[in-house]
């Protein structure tokens, strides 16, 4: 089949760029608007400082700090998906891998800035440069973000480069952007071969650093004596949270623009079933950790991690711990794990009540420890005022508005790779196929099957 033949079959990937409709721009009109509030209440938190939101002491930490752990958990989904996908060479990867790149690179800007709005004056985060601790967590939390954002995307722009080259032959506008994004791309054997070598030294790196990201942001707590904070676990139980939330938010993004830009035909069930696999194996490796966690600090029966344990369990913030585990546990593994309900419909109620209960983990871990400090004071109290409501509807509007405006530009699903399927796959897997079944099977017997 010729490139061009390939190219028309696919017409549907450039539905988004080449077709927008008034839809698109009253979605990105309430979006902008949406952002612009929060801007607004973002000055007058500048002006009159964090007095006019719901922090103060004892919880001197609350929305800012939660929605920082949360957006950075979610870019999970783009490096370890894809990476992890592309390093075993799972052909069923092809179609959702863009989109996983995206999530983290869109997310990871929008987690970054919630520690800067969290100073309350912006130009306080330059005492981390001037006079940062080189034993500090927080100075390594912002040296491996800012390598994970880096590393991500580029991860995401290189493989993006062959599909910019195939928007500047078809003529789209904005032409003279994808001729300077495109760098020469002409699809020769040489630059295929640079190209390849670059995607696979780089999904070897952003493996392990996704994983110190979220390793280093639980030291934040962990290393601290704060009682529910101090816990050797917080390590692996933050990176299989974030790899959980990471997931749902993924299935999200799929099942949405699946039905928006009419992608059936690459977004198919088997996508779903796997991704909705591994969010059921999250769901139960999340629960695991949680039991663990509580168990040990029960037995512990420490009077100040107690006193926070049950704050928790039947305390003012009980409601917020039961519906977290209802989300994260019982909804998810009871749709997941059956047949009937293990649908489109069904992956998509449960990835929304994941996310809502991963944001409630970290509000869990965040306000309970800092409302019941060791020393003799009051439980405090934390109220979230519109100032804080305002800026995570911001950083929520951000993340749609990012992705929406990506999908105008480029497409959500890699051209190049999907082509690159059709023509090697079956080869590949015959080959692989081979490689540990009996001796006596021969590869065409298992090319005429695939095909």
């Amino acid at each position: 089949m010729q490139k061009n033949d390939l190219l028309e079959k696919d017409r549907d990937l450039f539905y988004s760029i080449e077709h927008t409709g008034p839809a698109f721009y009253w979605m990105v009109g309430l979006l902008m608007t949406i952002l612009a509030f929060a801007l607004f209440t973002y000055i007058i938190q500048i002006k009159f400082g964090l007095g006019i939101t719901g922090l103060a002491q004892p919880i001197s930490w609350g929305f800012y700090i939660v929605n920082f752990v949360f957006f950075i958990g979610i870019s999970h989904a783009g490096t370890l998906i894809s990476a992890i996908l592309r390093l075993s060479k799972a052909e069923w990867r092809r179609p959702i891998t863009r989109m996983a790149e995206v999530i983290t690179a869109i997310v990871l800007a929008i987690g970054g800035l919630h520690p800067i709005i969290d100073q309350g004056q912006p130009e306080r985060i330059l005492h981390l440069v001037t006079s940062g601790r080189l034993q500090s967590p927080l100075l390594w939390d912002v040296t491996s973000i800012t390598a994970y954002f880096a590393a991500s995307t580029v991860y995401l722009y290189l493989p993006l480069i062959p599909d910019i080259a195939i928007l500047r032959d078809r003529g789209t506008k904005p032409r003279w952007l994808y001729q300077f994004l495109s760098w020469g791309w002409q699809g020769t054997e040489r630059q295929k071969k640079i190209l390849e070598r670059a995607i696979n030294i780089l999904m070897v790196m952003v493996i392990p650093i996704a994983v110190s990201v979220h390793t280093v942001i639980s030291y934040i707590f962990a290393m601290t004596i704060q009682p529910g904070w101090h816990s050797t676990i917080f390590g692996p139980y933050f990176v299989a949270g974030a790899i959980f939330s990471g997931i749902a938010a993924l299935l999200i993004v799929m099942i949405a623009f699946r039905k928006v830009y009419h992608l059936e035909r690459y977004l198919k069930e088997i996508h779903f079933k796997y991704l909705s696999t591994l969010l059921l194996i999250m769901s139960l490796i999340w629960f695991y950790f949680t039991f663990s966690e509580y168990l040990t600090t029960f037995y512990g029966h420490e009077p100040d991690e107690m006193k926070v344990f049950f704050y928790k369990f039947t305390g003012d913030f009980s409601p917020y711990f039961w519906i977290m585990v209802i989300c994260n546990f019982i909804i998810p593994v009871g749709i997941l794990s059956n047949s009937k309900t293990r649908n489109i419909t069904g992956i998509f109620i449960a990835s929304v009540c994941v996310l809502i209960g991963m944001w409630l983990e970290r509000l869990i871990i965040v306000v309970p420890s800092l409302a019941n400090p060791r020393l003799e004071y009051p439980t405090g109290i934390y109220i979230p005022t519109l100032t804080e409501w305002a800026l995570f509807a911001g950083g929520v509007a951000v993340f749609i508005l990012g992705f929406l405006i990506f999908a105008k530009y480029f497409p959500l699903i890699s051209i190049w790779e999907i082509e690159e399927g059709r023509e090697t796959s079956i080869s590949e897997v015959a080959h692989r196929l081979s490689s540990y079944l009996p001796d006596d099977v021969e590869q065409d017997e298992i090319k005429k099957i695939l095909k």
